[in-house]
């Protein structure tokens, strides 16, 4: 029986990966990683989107085990805000995004490795893009071939790190999900929003992406009519 195992956070492309693992697998398990995250709420988005496409779901906590300048982990640093057209992310003087948390995906895709051995899973699915996160080192094609030979040798099994995304635009993977059933559906509780807010901020870079792939895709954000429907109850 094909299986896969999906490095679930609870956002947009995770979510996108998960619906496509589950048109190409018989039997999908998905992984979320609870790591003090300032957007701690996309832990409550995976359970809800698990449990909506009907797959096993495990949430791995690490506690506050990251370190670095990230304000994705330092809760004392502010996440940058800009305006919907300017969807380049601010950088370190090292080229990296300033939110970029050093070892983090190195972690995750070990971690997840260790699940895959002992649900005898040889597919890893993960949602990383590496045309709109050219900032994050551990999101390009080069890191997750060398680290699949890695995990390969390690275990010394067959696995593989499927990127479904990798060379996709917002836009893209907008259309992707629209063609994936039920994926739109479950796309409304996602979390996209760095700053961990529902209604999302809309001006973190995470929020400024995602707005620019729906407004390309000329679709409407799931997540944004359920966030209006809930002000209007307010």
């Amino acid at each position: 029986m094909a299986s896969a195992l999906v490095v679930f956070s609870g956002g947009q492309d995770s979510t996108t990966c998960l619906y496509w693992a589950k048109s190409q697998y018989e039997r999908v398990h998905a992984v979320t990683f609870c790591y003090n995250q300032r957007h701690a709420i996309e832990i409550d988005s995976a359970r809800k989107i698990a449990a909506m496409a009907g797959v096993s779901h495990e949430v791995i906590d690490l506690g506050a085990i990251f370190k670095g300048l990230s304000p994705l982990t330092d809760h004392s640093l502010p996440v940058d805000h800009f305006a919907v057209e300017d969807s380049k992310e601010p950088s370190l003087p090292s080229g990296v995004a300033t939110t970029f948390v050093p070892g983090r995906n190195i972690l995750f895709f070990t971690i997840a490795a260790n699940r895959a051995y002992v649900h005898n899973v040889d597919s890893i699915v993960v949602g990383v893009a590496q045309q709109d996160y050219g900032g994050y080192p551990d999101c390009r094609q080069d890191f997750i071939s060398k680290l699949e030979a890695a995990l390969v040798s390690g275990l010394d099994r067959k696995l593989e790190i499927v990127t479904p995304l990798m060379n996709m635009t917002k836009k893209e993977t907008v259309e992707l999900a629209q063609s994936l059933p039920g994926c739109l559906d479950a796309l409304a509780y996602s979390t996209t929003c760095y700053e961990g807010h529902f209604p999302p901020c809309g001006k973190c870079h995470s929020c400024v992406l995602r707005a620019k792939g729906f407004a390309e895709a000329g679709l409407n954000d799931p997540l944004l009519e359920r966030a209006a429907i809930a002000i209007s109850k307010v």
